[in-house]
């Protein structure tokens, strides 16, 4: 498969991890039976509530640069229903789905769900000064707002930033991760990609990533083949930390402490 890649040296780690959010470091059923369920309800009255202002003007305009069409709210109503009953991976829907659960998380009603691995996992990291990021198919916002409210506290002080569709665009897309690659500064070699679907490891092991599957012990689905495996992010902290003979390349990262 075109997949699975390692470092180009073992005592060298890589120097940034990136994370896939569902499935990965956090539950698919809390998203898919708990989150997803949530926004669907609220997607027309989300709409209505806030018809004439401005984040009701980007999603209608989000779902006509999607279709190529104009769409009124009706109509725009009409498909964002149908790509959340379909997981569409469309922004327009992440966007409104994220800006829904940024009201559930405010008042009290949604927490997002961390396997209890992955806070001491970010802190190893951190600690050795490797760089660690989030890439998911929902809103950097979401994704923020997902790690600000778990049980285990808020993580985002351990991370230090975010990619979805709109910032590196879709999963499955090799030149996502190339775009990833350049943002961060550093090689492609030098990066390790962790997710659980097989598709997104493929491309970003094309794109010369080092790769991991995850498939939780909770998680019923056949395992991901071609590219190494693990159940859950420990078995990552035994690599060595980043190795310094590739110094990164004007690196930055998409945090900013304004949006806490």
């Amino acid at each position: 498969m075109p997949g699975s890649r390692r470092a180009r040296d073992p005592e060298n780690g890589p120097r940034a991890v990136v994370l896939d959010i569902e499935g990965t470091t956090g539950s698919l059923s809390h998203v898919r039976d708990v989150l997803f369920p949530y926004a669907r309800e609220r997607l027309a009255p989300w709409l209505a509530a806030h018809r004439g202002t401005a984040p009701w003007r980007h999603i209608l305009d989000a779902v006509t640069a999607h279709t190529g069409a104009p769409q009124d709210e009706a109509s725009a109503l009409a498909l964002l229903e149908q790509w959340a009953d379909a997981d569409v991976k469309a922004a327009a829907l992440k966007t409104l789905q994220g800006l829904i659960w940024a009201g559930g998380y405010a008042a009290g009603e949604l927490h997002g769900h961390v396997y209890p691995d992955v806070p001491p996992a970010l802190e190893h990291w951190k600690s050795r000064g490797t760089g660690r990021f989030i890439y998911s198919s929902g809103s950097v916002a979401a994704q923020r707002d997902w790690f600000g409210h778990t049980a285990h506290g808020d993580l985002r002080p351990l991370l230090d930033g975010y990619f979805d569709l709109t910032t590196a665009g879709p999963k499955a897309d090799v030149d996502s991760y190339r775009a990833i690659a350049a943002d961060l500064g550093h090689a492609p070699v030098d990066l390790l990609f962790v997710s659980d679907v097989g598709a997104e490891l493929d491309a970003a092991g094309e794109a010369g990533w080092q790769t991991v599957a995850v498939r939780r012990p909770d998680d019923e689905r056949a395992a991901v083949t071609g590219h190494e495996a693990v159940a859950s992010l420990t078995p990552l902290l035994s690599r060595p930390g980043p190795g310094r003979s590739t110094a990164p390349v004007a690196a930055h990262t998409q945090e900013d402490p304004s949006d806490e």
